[in-house]
């Protein structure tokens, strides 16, 4: 091992998630009007409508790929009965139609960031530089499944070495050597990834970290209709009327009689 192998599998992870973390917490602090996706959906709405689903569904597949794969060890899957092989086919038949889904929604929506003038003068060189390393990621790891599932019995078991090394990032004792002989695609797309994570604050993909769970606790909004009681004989003037129910209006009719009865009776 050298200094290179200790620089991308002993420190850069560990730079990689301060940034993420630390750099979440800043822009929330200091930039919530910026916390957006900068949605460009009002310019052009009929090509993302179709790779916008394409994209985040088939993400959400391929999170939960590499979840089961890096974070649960390779003996839980033999204790329950799953072989090796067997995790490795049902990896490629379920995880690459996510895999492809992902890229192809991607494509579609660069080709249309890259297409649509009105678009693209909404793009910034913030996100050019996000789409570069978003796609770049997600290729390598297209790539790296398909090359190893090509390989077959030879092709690279990551559970045997990339999974135990992610694990013991965790413990904080890095185990760099378990990456020895990790095939040169595989150590790309990690790399790549973590780059992406180091960059994540700072882009449009904050806001994959803002759920919309106050939504379930917020009261109803009420809409009453105007009404026309109350308003007296007066005509209604051209413009904008102040709203309100109609039981507010008659309240207010009522308040301004009794008030009017009460000066007339001082008068007296």
């Amino acid at each position: 091992m050298n200094f290179l192998d200790h620089l991308l599998w002993g420190i850069l992870p560990y730079i990689s998630i301060v940034l993420l973390i630390g750099g979440t917490i800043w822009r929330y602090k200091y930039d919530q009007f910026g916390w957006t996706t900068r949605s460009s959906q009002v310019y052009e709405s009929k090509i993302l409508r179709i790779a916008s689903p394409l994209f985040h569904y088939g993400l959400v597949g391929v999170l939960g790929g590499h979840i089961i794969g890096l974070v649960i060890p390779w003996s839980w899957t033999d204790a329950v009965g799953i072989s090796n092989e067997m995790y490795h086919l049902f990896a490629i038949i379920a995880g690459l139609p996510f895999g492809i889904a992902v890229i192809v929604g991607l494509a579609v929506m660069i080709f249309r960031r890259r297409t649509n003038a009105t678009v693209f003068r909404a793009t910034t060189t913030n996100d050019k530089i996000m789409y570069i390393f978003l796609m770049g990621a997600i290729v390598l790891g297209v790539a790296s499944t398909v090359i190893s599932a090509f390989k077959g019995h030879h092709g690279h078991n990551y559970r045997g070495d990339i999974s135990p090394w992610f694990r013991s990032l965790f413990t904080f004792q890095p185990d760099v050597g378990l990456m020895s002989n990790v095939p040169m695609e595989f150590k790309a797309h990690i790399v790549v990834a973590f780059l992406l994570f180091a960059l994540w604050p700072f882009t449009r993909l904050v806001h994959a970290f803002t759920a919309p769970f106050h939504y379930l606790f917020r009261p109803y909004i009420v809409y009453r209709s105007r009404g026309n009681e109350g308003r007296g004989a007066r005509a209604p003037r051209r413009g904008w009327e102040p709203m309100a129910t109609a039981a507010k209006l008659s309240d207010k009719s009522a308040e301004e009689q009794r008030r009017g009865l009460h000066l007339h009776r001082m008068k007296k």
